[in-house]
This record gives C-alpha cells, structure tokens and sequence, in this order.
C-alpha cells in the first residue's frame, strides 16, 4: 500500500467545501474532513497506535531471527591484556593479543582457530617475546550430536519468526477492523441524525396542517397537544442521535491517532450486496489464511522440536577432540621453535539428575498437549466458521424484511396523511404511523450496520481481511 499512502493520505486530510449534508448537525463545522472508508482505512494502517507499536515490536523480532541465523557464521574474539608489575625482588610488564576464530558445523562439529602473542620483560630476565597458533577440533558423538539436533536452534526460531509473523497479521486484522466497525458506526450515527431530522420535519408539517385546520374550524385547537408532545419526542431523539455522532467521531479519530478536535465527516455508503457464501469453501479458506488457527499448527512443530532437545540433553556427553599448536619464542636469552598434537576423547555422564529428566516429562507433556489444542482449534474453527455463514445469512434475510418493513411503513404513513387532508383520519392515527415508520427505519439502518459489520468480522475469521483490502505485512 505504500504508494497507495500518500494518495488517499492527501484526499482525507484535503479540506471539504461549505454545504456539506446534516447542516442541523452542530459537529459539521464550516471546515470538514470528508473522509471515505479506504481514507480511513489507509491514515488508521500508518496513525494508528497499536500499528505503530507493532512495526517496532517486529523489528526486534526480524533481528531475533538475524541472531539465529548467525550461529552457523565465523564467530571472531579478540581479548588483550596489558599488566604492569613491582615487588621488592623484580619489576616487569606483560602484554598479550589473543584473536580466535570459531565455527559450528551443522552436525555439531565446532572448529577452533586461535593465534596468540607474549610478551614478557622484566629487569632480571629481560624480555622474552613468543607467538603461536592453535586449532582445536571437537565433535560431539552423543549429546549435540547430529543435524537435527545441531539445527535446532535455527528451525525453532525460524518457526518462532513464523509465528510471530502471524500474531501480527491477526493483530493487523483486527485493528483494520475496529477501523471499519468506527467507521460504521459513525455512518451509523450521521444517518440516525438524517432520520431523526426528517422525523421532526415531518411532526413540524403536520403541526403545520393542524393550524391551518384549526384556522378553518375543522379541528379543535386542543387536537395539538398531540403533535407538540411528538415534536418533543422528535427533538429528544435528535440530541441523542446528536451525542451518539459525538461519541462516534471522537472514537474513530481515537483509532486514525488524529487530533480529537478534528472534524470528520464519514462521506461512505450503507449500500450493501450479498456475496455467495459456501460453507465448505469458506472452512478450507479459513484453514489455509487463518492466522491463530496456522500458528496453533506451528507451535504443534516447536513442541516436537523441543522433545528432540529435551531427549538429546539426557544423553551422555561424549566427545572426540584433536587438536595441534605450535609455538615460536624469541628473548634476550635466546629462542625456539616448538610444536605438538593431541587427540582423545572426552566424557561426562550425569548421575541421578532429575533436571534432565524433567525437562523430558515436560517437553513430551507439551507435544501431547499440543495435539489436543490442534483438535480442539480445528473443531472451534469449524464451528466459528459454520456461525458466521448462517449469520451472515440469517442478518441477510433480517435486512431483506426490514427494508420491506421500512417501504410499507412509508406508503402507509403517506397515505394516512392524505386521508388526513381530506378529514378522514386523525392526529393519534398519524402519530402512531410515524412512530412505526421511525421504528422501521432505525430497525434497517441497525440491519445495515449488522450485516456489515458481519461480513467484515466473517472476512477476519477466514484470515483474507487484509487480503482484500491489498494490505501486505511487508509493511509491518
């Protein structure tokens, strides 16, 4: 998304023109953010907190894996010592340079190289100067031995870095989703203003009706306080709506890590369409993308992994060494050359050590249980899964009718109010009517809001969120 930014970035944060929808909204000041979902979603994928926090967490986690991975490299040292020494017989100094080189084989075998240099002064036996190399081979034949063992290390971190690669995409996903559901809700709170408007509209033009009857003596003045009770009504459900679009903006400008004063308008649509959700498909695509369900299958792998450690560390440890050095020295009081080799083996058998033991009980424990997990994550995931496709489509249906519901409820009121023009109906009737209209229409906005909400929590649970949204974690 990294070119795709600075566009959307540009377009959110451009500055709207007067004359914006809700003018009865005292949040749309003259100066608006218009803001779409895809903007919301692009500043809420670079602001957001959580997404910030996270891109610092995975860089010490890449490096955690540049660790690993160095163990198989040339491992160099270099220690020196200089010391200075005085006592009543003799004084001197000695200084020594110590480079060394090691390297781990992937069967265990570590390789030594070492070169050193001395040297010594003093008054009484003047200076004495030597330098020389050392190798040394050891290769383990009982514990650390063989490959697996040798590359365990590095498999275990590289399925650590697998993991934690998944942890964030489901930590991603679901902070793009709490993006999307804010940014519903305040769709959400604007069209609760639109329709508390209108619906005070509408009890103002009956009243409206009202007096020019009572004007021509065909209703009782009294017959108003029906109408003025509703206008009140009307009013009260607006400052609520009013307070619930406050509360909306401030939440998604919490979760983009924008200025609270800021103001926003949600300038997307409640249109929504029905995709055709297969079960069986939905359930393979859930196991294949599914961050906490792939990552319950890896750590299945880093137990097993850590039952082979556990065993190998039982085991005698049994070595071969060899090595061979060679010494040259040179002083006041002559020198010479030297050499010698040696080779043997080395062993350390451990006696009556339950530490070994335990770590065997706990890592074989940790595999067995593991295995229960991977059962119980894919009958969970089964389950979750088979929910959100008969929710999805249960709230499918739910919308179908309330959007029935709501057309019904508008003819029925609009032709009560002409039979309410022509005296053949009554206030109490067209009240009622409105009520049930106003009830229909927050029953199919709420039917709306559901419906997309669901689909996007159905679209985190199969793990393709970001998919869908061209969110690669190569930024993260």
């Amino acid at each position: 998304m990294g070119a795709a930014y600075g566009v959307l970035l540009q377009s959110a944060l451009a500055v709207a023109q007067p004359g914006l929808p809700n003018q009865n909204t005292a949040l749309l000041s003259e100066h608006v953010i218009n803001l779409s979902l895809a903007e919301a979603v692009a500043l809420g994928m670079r602001s957001n907190y959580s997404i910030r926090s996270l891109k610092l967490q995975r860089l010490r986690e890449r490096f955690d894996l540049r660790v690993a991975q160095d163990r198989f490299n040339p491992q160099l040292k270099l220690s020196a010592t200089h010391m200075l020494s005085r006592g009543s017989a003799d004084r001197g100094r000695a200084s020594e340079a110590k480079p060394s080189v090691s390297v781990l084989g992937e069967y265990g075998t570590r390789l030594e190289l070492g070169w050193k240099q001395q040297l010594n002064a003093s008054k009484n036996t003047g200076e004495l100067q030597s330098e020389g190399m050392e190798l040394t081979v050891i290769q383990p034949l009982l514990r650390g031995a063989g490959k697996d063992v040798t590359t365990a290390p590095l498999r275990l971190a590289r399925l650590t870095g697998q993991i934690n690669r998944l942890t964030a995409k489901a930590s991603v996903s679901q902070t793009l989703y709490d993006i999307i559901s804010a940014y519903h809700g305040l769709l959400k709170s604007q069209s609760q203003v639109a329709l508390a408007s209108k619906a005070l509209a509408r009890a103002v033009s009956l009243l409206e009706v009202n007096t020019l009857l009572i004007a021509s003596g065909r209703v009782a003045e009294f017959e108003t306080v029906q109408i003025e009770a509703d206008i009140a009504s009307q009013q009260l459900a607006l400052e609520e709506a009013g307070n619930q679009l406050e509360s909306s903006r401030l939440s998604l400008l919490k979760l983009l890590a924008l200025d609270l004063s800021t103001s926003i308008h949600a300038s997307g649509t409640l249109d929504v369409t029905r995709p055709e959700v297969d079960r069986t498909a939905a359930l393979e695509l859930a196991q294949r993308n599914q961050p906490q369900f792939l990552a319950t299958l890896l750590q299945s792998e880093v137990a097993s992994i850590n039952l082979l450690v556990a065993q190998d560390q039982a085991l005698w440890d049994l070595s071969w060494v060899a090595g061979v050095n060679q010494l040259r020295e040179q002083g006041t009081r002559g020198g010479g050359r030297s050499w010698d080799s040696y080779t043997g083996l080395k062993l350390e058998i451990p006696i009556a050590d339950m530490a070994l033991r335990q770590g065997k009980v706990h890592a074989r424990t940790q595999v067995e249980q593991q295995a229960l997990i991977q059962q119980e994550a894919r009958m969970d995931l089964e389950r979750q899964v088979t929910d959100s496709v008969r929710g999805l489509n249960t709230q499918w249906r739910q919308l179908e009718i309330s959007q029935r519901l709501t057309d019904l409820s508008r003819r029925k009121l609009a032709i009560e109010t002409d039979k309410l023009n022509v005296g053949r109906s009554s206030n109490f009737q067209i009240i009622s009517f409105e009520s049930d209209l106003r009830a229909a229409e927050e029953a199919n906005l709420n039917a709306r809001i559901s419906y997309l909400d669901a689909r996007a929590r159905r679209d985190v649970l199969l793990g393709v969120l970001l998919e869908n949204w061209e969110i690669s974690l190569e930024d993260f």
